[in-house]
C-alpha cells in the first residue's frame, strides 16, 4: 500500500456513495492488494444460496458444503456493508520480520465470514500438522512438510514455487490438496506490523485467569517472559510475546493465547476512542500486510464489525484426539522432527462441517468474552 491508497481507503467509500468516484478511482478500489490466489472461488452468490430451516449434515465435496450455508435465503435478504454472502479468508500470523520474501506461518486460521448472519468462525490448522505440499519445482524433490512450511517454501526469496499467490498461495493449495479446502482471500501479517497495529490501537487489555510462563533459561530458546495472573494491558510488543509462548505447555494452549489477544483487539477496535487513532492504525498497515484483498472488501470487513455479536463470533479447533503427536524424517533439514500425524480424512469431514456452517455448534457462554 502507498499514500494512493490511503487516501482511497479514506475518501473511496464516501465518492463511490455519492456516485462521484472516476473510472480510475474505482479500479483502486477494486483492485486486490496483492498477488492473487489463481483458485476457484468457494463463495456463494445469492442465486445459488439453497434456503434450509435446519442445520443438515452434509456430504460430497467441500465445495458443495461451501454452497449450502445454514442460513435462511429468502427474498428480502442482502448481505451487511456490500459485501458477499460467504467469504473465505485464509489468515496467516508469519515469522518473517519486515518482508513476506521469507518465514514460516506461526499462526494458520482459514476465517468464514457471513455478511447475512452476520456471523465469524476462525478455524485454527496445527502448524505442525504432516502434509503433502503440492507444485514445488521437482528438482527440489520436495513433496511433503510440515503445514507452516507449505507458506516457507512458497514465499518467492525462496525460489522454489512459480505458481499464483507465493507463500500464501501455496499454502491454500496445500490446505485444498490435504483438506478438501477452499479459500476466496488471504491476509498475512508479520511480527513487526501485529506490534505496530496493537500500538496503534492504544494496546490491549486482557484479563489472566492463571499465571503464564514463558521464562526460558535455554539460550536456544527465545525468553518471552512471565506473565502473573490478574488484569494486564499490554503493548504490541507484549501482546506478541504472550501469543507465541508454548514452550512449557503445548500448541493448543497457544491457540487459545492467540484467541484472547484476538478478542481483546476486537474490543479495543470497538471502542469510540480508538476513532481518533484511525489514522495511526492505517500506517500501521501501509506496507506491511500481504493480502488480495481490494480497499472495498477491506472496508466491507471493517463495516461488518460493530454488526457482530459476541455470540456469533466463534474460534474452533479440531479435537484433540485427531492430532496425535510424532516425529518424522524431514528430508528438507535431513532429520526427523516433532511432527502431527493426522487422519485427514476425519479433518476433512470437519473442514466440510466447517465450510457448510454446520460445525462448530453454537456455544453456552461467548467464545469472545
Amino acid at each position: 500500500m502507498n499514500k494512493k491508497f490511503t487516501l482511497v481507503l479514506l475518501f473511496g467509500l464516501l465518492l463511490i456513495g455519492l456516485g462521484f468516484a472516476s473510472p480510475l478511482l474505482l479500479r483502486k478500489w477494486r483492485t486486490p492488494l496483492g498477488p492473487s490466489l489463481g483458485l476457484p472461488t468457494s463463495t456463494p452468490t445469492l442465486e445459488t444460496l439453497v434456503p434450509t430451516e435446519t442445520p443438515s449434515t452434509l456430504s460430497g465435496s467441500a465445495s458443495a458444503a461451501a454452497a449450502m450455508p445454514t442460513h435462511t435465503a429468502t427474498a428480502t435478504a442482502a448481505p451487511l456493508c456490500g459485501g458477499p454472502p460467504l467469504m473465505y479468508v485464509l489468515a496467516i500470523g508469519a515469522d518473517s520480520g519486515q518482508s513476506y520474501d521469507y518465514g514460516l506461518a506461526d499462526a494458520i486460521r482459514v476465517v468464514r465470514i457471513d455478511f447475512l448472519t452476520p456471523k465469524v468462525t476462525a478455524l485454527t490448522f496445527p502448524r505442525d500438522l504432516w502434509v503433502d505440499i503440492p507444485d514445488i519445482n521437482t528438482k527440489y524433490n520436495i513433496t511433503q512438510g510440515k503445514l507452516n512450511q507449505a507458506y516457507f517454501y512458497g514465499g518467492k526469496g525462496m525460489g522454489y514455487y512459480q505458481g499464483e499467490g507465493e507463500g500464501p498461495g501455496l499454502l491454500a493449495r496445500t490446505l485444498q490438496l490435504n483438506f478438501g479446502l477452499r479459500v476466496d482471500h488471504y491476509g498475512a501479517i508479520n511480527m513487526n506490523t501485529f506490534v505496530k497495529l496493537v500500538d496503534a490501537a492504544g494496546g490491549i487489555d486482557l484479563y489472566l485467569p492463571e499465571a503464564v510462563d514463558g521464562t526460558s533459561e535455554d539460550p536456544m530458546t527465545i525468553d518471552l517472559g512471565y506473565f502473573p495472573a490478574g488484569q494486564h494491558h499490554f503493548s504490541g510488543e507484549e501482546a506478541l510475546r504472550f501469543a507465541r509462548i508454548r514452550k512449557k505447555y503445548n500448541d493448543f494452549t497457544r491457540q487459545d493465547h492467540q484467541t484472547m489477544v484476538l478478542c481483546a483487539l476486537r474490543a479495543k477496535l470497538k471502542e469510540p476512542t480508538v476513532f481518533a487513532r484511525i489514522p495511526q492504525i492505517v500506517s500501521a498497515f501501509q506496507g506491511s500486510v500481504q493480502t488480495d484483498l481490494t480497499p472495498e472488501q477491506i472496508m466491507q470487513l471493517a463495516c461488518l464489525l460493530p454488526h457482530l455479536k459476541r455470540e456469533n463470533i466463534l474460534f474452533a479447533s479440531f479435537p484433540p484426539e485427531l492430532l496425535p503427536p510424532g516425529r518424522v524424517y524431514n528430508p528438507y533439514y535431513k532429520k526427523t522432527t516433532f511432527a502431527i500425524q493426522a487422519d485427514q480424512q476425519a479433518l476433512r469431514e470437519y473442514v466440510e462441517k466447517f465450510m457448510a456452517g454446520t460445525w462448530p455448534d453454537q456455544p453456552e457462554e461467548p467464545t469472545c468474552p
